[in-house]
């Protein structure tokens, strides 16, 4: 627009309606730089100002792997921070979203989850819309679980039970716990995307899922990778494969399953932190930079192996992405098993 005003002052006569406008152009145009500098000063003061007041990280049951993560994150943020970071236990993981979606998104009051946060609303109805309501901040970790089977089955690979399971449809049982929970799906997954017909028998807990396989009452089960390598060394079960999509430290040696014979396949518990949606992304950048530097730190790796989580850190984009495909992915495992909770 500049451009064409300069032309007509040099081709035309220059007269005052023309002068009018150029000056109407300039003032505008220093108009708008002013307001720029006022909003991006505004912005650097107010990036600068966060936090000044103590930070609320809400979770759902104390004691569990989420309040675990949430009170090693909030004691060493705090001290980057310079505020204190109090962990608030809901007792519901529903409850505990429910409340961040509708906080402030001033990056005063988070929320530290597993993947339900995602999982629970293809089952059942929430108060909250993972994608919508929330701004991640980071996937914080991940849970891996190992495929384990009763030594009775002949099978010592993926493949060789993936062969028998064919071989014998609807024969071979599993153990899970919770419905829609990790250790359920992960072999859902597997059923999926093998083609095979292993049926699933719930258990109350997790206790009592392992001692079924254990038992020999079912054959197969996806075990919790911290939880299995004494079991193994007893020879009450037998490892087959870890359900990330890379060998992981909790299970040294072991291949993955998709490498082992169903390429593709990748099941893991996440726990990640998230801070209401519309939050600036000044505030999510600040407090993403702080819990990176945590994660980073020797204790805390050996802190979250030693409670069965291995460290991840990704970015708010990266950890968006993740969602989004794992809410892909797993609608259609649930849909097709016809899985649901009340």
């Amino acid at each position: 627009m500049l451009k064409n005003k300069e032309f007509l002052i040099r081709r035309g006569s220059i007269g005052l309606s023309i002068e009018v406008k150029l000056c109407w152009y300039h003032s505008l145009a220093a108009g708008l730089y002013a307001v720029g500098l006022m909003i991006l000063g505004a912005g650097a003061v107010f990036g600068q100002d966060y936090p000044n007041k103590p930070i609320r990280i809400i979770t759902a049951v104390a004691g569990g792997g989420s309040d675990f993560i949430a009170r090693l994150i909030g004691q060493e943020i705090s001290g980057q921070m310079g505020q204190p970071v109090i962990v608030d236990n809901r007792g519901s993981a529903i409850l505990a979203a429910a409340l961040v979606s509708k906080a402030p998104p001033d990056g005063y009051t988070l929320l530290v989850s597993g993947s339900l946060l995602w999982i629970t609303p293809l089952l059942r109805k929430v108060p909250y819309d993972t994608v919508t309501d929330f701004s991640p901040i980071s996937q914080l970790s991940r849970e891996v679980y190992v495929i384990t089977v009763h030594p009775s089955i002949p099978a010592k690979t993926v493949k060789e039970l993936i062969a028998l399971a064919k071989a014998k449809p609807g024969e071979l049982n599993y153990s899970s716990a919770t419905a829609g929970g990790d250790i359920h799906l992960a072999l859902e997954l597997l059923k999926s995307m093998a083609g095979i017909n292993i049926v699933g028998v719930p258990y109350k807990g997790g206790a009592a899922a392992m001692t079924a396989l254990i038992s020999g009452e079912v054959q197969v089960m996806a075990l919790d990778a911290g939880l299995v390598a004494p079991h193994v060394k007893m020879g009450e079960m037998r490892a087959l494969a870890v359900t990330s999509a890379t060998p992981s430290a909790l299970a040294p040696g072991l291949p993955t399953v998709s490498a082992a014979g169903v390429p593709g396949y990748e099941l893991v518990g996440s726990t990640g932190i998230w801070a209401p949606a519309r939050t600036s992304a000044a505030i999510v950048n600040r407090l993403h930079q702080a819990i990176v530097r945590v994660l980073g730190r020797p204790n805390s790796t050996e802190r979250l192996l030693g409670a069965g989580e291995e460290i991840i850190a990704s970015s708010p984009e990266q950890f968006a992405g993740t969602i989004r495909s794992e809410i892909i992915k797993m609608s259609k495992v649930i849909k097709d098993a016809g899985i649901s909770i009340n």
